[in-house]
């Protein structure tokens, strides 16, 4: 029996537009205060990770027609997949390494990528789980949808992160250069990242994305130890 959605409580929320079409739900706590996103899309809306299943989000999405895609980023964002497939009936897809996760449930699987559609792919990038993935968004100048592949520093900066929970650090350097390869400053303008976004400081996205990336000594950084 599907639990019921959580009442929103007066504190609450409601999802805030990032760019035009695409929204933030608020942090949840069903995954470690993740942030999850949604777009918004005549061909099929796309929710990125997992929000808080609650009343308020719920209404919100059903607002714009509902989701037809679920993109999962890592194995921390499944949160209460099961309940919200079962509230609102979309399509999952996650990388293959993480969809053992989802015991029951229908999911479309992807080894090295998946195009959902022209404007829409998801990247497999593995490191920080083994089944890490961003999804790529071409309209607006480019949007990197980055798990937590790629989070703020304290400055504002999109870097790899390493923790204790790390699955494999060198995978995840590897993964970053590989987006460098991909993109470019024209096809590259933001990252929304599902992690520290407190370090945005209010500016939602994190805008210059490529130039920033580029900036990054990826040397250095393999060289990071794990944060305990």
């Amino acid at each position: 029996m599907c639990p019921l959605p959580q009442q929103p409580s007066n504190t609450a929320k409601a999802p805030r537009p990032v760019l035009d079409n695409i929204f933030a739900f608020p942090p949840n706590r069903d995954t470690l205060g993740g942030t999850s996103y949604f777009i918004v899309r005549n061909e099929g809306n796309i929710l990125i990770d997992c929000p808080a299943l609650d009343e308020m989000n719920l209404d919100f999405v059903r607002s714009y027609g509902g989701v037809r895609w679920l993109v999962i980023t890592h194995r921390g964002a499944i949160g209460k997949t099961t309940e919200l497939q079962q509230a609102l009936g979309f399509e999952i897809i996650i990388q293959e390494q993480e969809a053992y996760l989802l015991p029951g449930l229908t999911v479309t699987t992807f080894i090295q990528e998946f195009t959902l559609a022209s404007t829409v792919q998801v990247i497999w990038t593995p490191g920080h789980s083994p089944g890490s993935s961003c999804l790529y968004y071409s309209d607006l100048g480019g949007v990197l949808f980055s798990g937590r592949h790629l989070i703020p520093n304290q400055q504002g900066e999109p870097v790899p992160l390493r923790t204790a929970k790390t699955f494999h650090w060198p995978r995840q350097i590897k993964s970053t250069q590989s987006l460098l390869n991909r993109f470019t400053p024209e096809t590259l303008k933001y990252i929304c990242p599902a992690a520290n976004t407190g370090f945005l400081r209010g500016k939602r996205v994190i805008d210059e994305a490529y130039r920033r990336l580029a900036s990054l000594d990826l040397a250095a950084l393999l060289q990071v130890q794990p944060i305990l």
